[in-house]
């Protein structure tokens, strides 16, 4: 079951496979204009390293990339990444963002991607990233928000779908429309020099609509979320038949696509 205080998403084989398809050109494109070589930066919340790698990339020669992730399996991934890569800037630690084990201002950049969505306490989170910023250093997020993600053709059946994640999301302590939240998070948590935009992850062709349609397969409907969301009173197991079947003719419609709505932001300390 899907309970306060952990991963809302887990770690299925389909989830790991969205994981694997970000990476820095794709999705932390706003934040690549703003890193330089010789730059120190935190990706919190790194994940498999998919994304930090090329954060490393963009740094060198002279920077140097610090992931961490509360997912020890990830970690171990991120490092292989590097390794395999030849990514000698990037280091990988277990650890928890509330708690990050560096020195007061050791940083001159932090990221991250679709994590603040996941904690619970957002200000403790960013209050501990900005103390291990430099004064003047630079946050960026990317971070989700449901209401503006879609499936095309839309039904009333798999828009209630989407309420439903949401409501697990909030259930289990996230936000989910935390990418519109963002400013707002920022200004709270004592960051300034906030710009903010938004983008989408798309999926139109049709290997990235069947992709798409086996993630939401994989996550949405495995048992586990099946019965947090039971369990949480967010839908019934006759509900969840209904929502499967209109997902999958969805899957068939020659007009099917589908997109994930992310805000971005970038602040500084």
């Amino acid at each position: 079951m899907v309970m306060a205080g952990q991963y809302t998403m887990g770690y299925s084989e389909e989830f790991l496979q969205l994981l694997d398809r970000r990476n820095a050109e794709s999705h932390a494109a706003y934040l690549l204009p703003h890193l330089d070589p010789g730059l120190r930066v935190l990706d919190f919340g790194c994940g498999p390293g998919t994304i930090s790698v090329g954060l490393a990339r963009a740094v060198e020669p002279g920077g140097e990339v610090h992931g961490v992730d509360l997912e020890e399996s990830q970690v171990e991934v991120a490092r292989y990444a590097a390794q395999a890569g030849g990514h000698d800037n990037a280091t990988f630690h277990v650890g928890d963002v509330t708690n990050l084990p560096f020195t007061d201002g050791y940083f001159d950049v932090a990221h991250c991607h679709t994590v603040l969505t996941h904690v619970p306490n957002t200000q403790a989170a960013l209050a501990e990233v900005r103390r291990v910023l430099k004064p003047g250093g630079m946050i960026g997020c990317r971070e989700l928000f449901v209401a503006s993600s879609f499936v095309e053709p839309a039904s009333e059946v798999i828009d209630e779908a989407w309420g439903v994640f949401a409501r697990l999301l909030a259930a289990n302590g996230g936000h989910p429309q935390m990418g519109k939240e963002l400013k707002s998070m920022l200004l709270d948590a004592g960051f300034s020099d906030i710009e903010v935009g938004a983008s989408f992850d798309f999926f139109s062709a049709p290997e990235d609509v069947a992709f798409l349609h086996a993630f939401i397969l994989d996550w949405f409907f495995s048992p586990r979320v099946v019965e947090a969301a039971t369990t949480y009173g967010l839908a019934t197991r006759e509900q969840f038949e209904i929502m499967l079947r209109a997902l999958d003719e969805w899957r068939t419609d020659p007009g099917a696509c589908g997109a994930f709505a992310f805000g971005e932001a970038i602040a500084h300390s």
